[in-house]
């Protein structure tokens, strides 16, 4: 079987990666290396895995591959690639985001419509499409308002791999992220900068009252219910991949990060910023039954995992 993952070198398509390869797959990555950050990192992301045997690696913008050439033969597609970032999708950037996000995807699925040997097209979307919403925890039943553009081009690409395996037979199913944290996790996320300013003497800024809530997602988690997803889930649905526990505060996981680094820092609480929702809550009753899905490793320990690995770098 083969495995193609675009944007393996980012965050969770490199731990993606290393699950299939760990499990004895073949895996065939494709990445562009955008400068949304620093290329140092998503290197070091893939810098093991480089050697093997079982892994191809391809440096490629995908807006510009000949995608029915590269989907000819696989059996699994994980899109992965995408335009990350709520805050920054405001404003001029946010065709970046059309381009990345929406554009993209529809040209995948339009190459995956001719990919004969294609079980699965596994789509990563996220909770940002329910926005800020009272229907706790969020069911994927709910209705969806996102508050983001980003949000928003995320919930196009649900819709298109929805449209394609209606109209065109297409082997889809989109998984709602919450909030993924772990070893890898890029520069702009906030347990990187939290942790960083921790360990460097960095002041650290909460927008908001420090008091909203997410469901947080331990990113081997994420790689294995992508699996699962390729392996178990049936064609069109959309499910939620949330992690252990419900929403845990703000506030709290700094406390937990000082205990972690045994180091001290300067929080300030400043104004709120547009398109950050205050709780997060996730559902995964349908993740269970449809796919045999349980969070694997808890909140405190997956945040060890990721202060451990900061440790190395900073």
């Amino acid at each position: 079987m083969q495995h193609l993952i675009t944007g393996a070198a980012g965050f969770i398509g490199s731990n993606l990666a290393k699950e299939l390869l760990e499990k004895g797959e073949e895996v065939i990555g494709i990445d562009c290396f955008t400068d949304y950050y620093s290329r140092d990192l998503k290197e070091k992301n893939i810098e093991n895995i480089l050697n093997d045997p079982k892994f191809s690696f391809l440096e490629k913008d995908l807006l510009q591959v000949d995608l029915k050439k590269l989907l000819k033969d696989i059996d699994y597609v994980y899109h992965q690639a995408a335009q990350a970032g709520v805050r920054s999708s405001w404003g001029e950037d946010f065709e970046i985001y059309n381009q990345n996000n929406i554009l993209l995807t529809q040209k995948l699925l339009e190459a995956a419509r001719e990919a004969k040997q294609l079980k699965k097209f596994v789509y990563a979307s996220s909770s940002s499409v329910y926005g800020d919403t009272d229907q706790l925890p969020m069911q994927e039943k709910n209705r969806l308002q996102p508050v983001s553009p980003y949000g928003v081009s995320k919930l196009a690409g649900e819709n298109l791999t929805y449209l394609y395996h209606k109209n065109f037979k297409v082997p889809t199913v989109s998984l709602r992220y919450f909030t993924v944290y772990g070893e890898g996790q890029r520069p702009d996320m906030a347990f990187h900068i939290f942790t960083k300013a921790f360990l460097t003497g960095g002041e650290i800024n909460i927008f908001g009252d420090g008091k909203q809530s997410r469901n947080f997602t331990y990113v081997g988690d994420i790689a294995r219910a992508n699996i699962l997803a390729a392996e178990k889930a049936p064609a069109g649905e959309i499910i939620n991949i949330g992690g252990s526990g419900k929403g845990i505060v703000l506030n709290d996981t700094l406390d937990l990060i000082k205990e972690l680094t045994n180091c001290d820092t300067k929080i300030n609480y400043i104004e709120k910023v547009k398109g950050d929702v205050k709780h997060t809550s996730a559902d995964t009753s349908k993740a269970e039954k449809l796919l045999g899905y349980q969070p694997q490793v808890s909140f405190k320990e997956g945040l060890k995992r990721e202060v451990e690995w900061l440790q190395k770098i900073y």
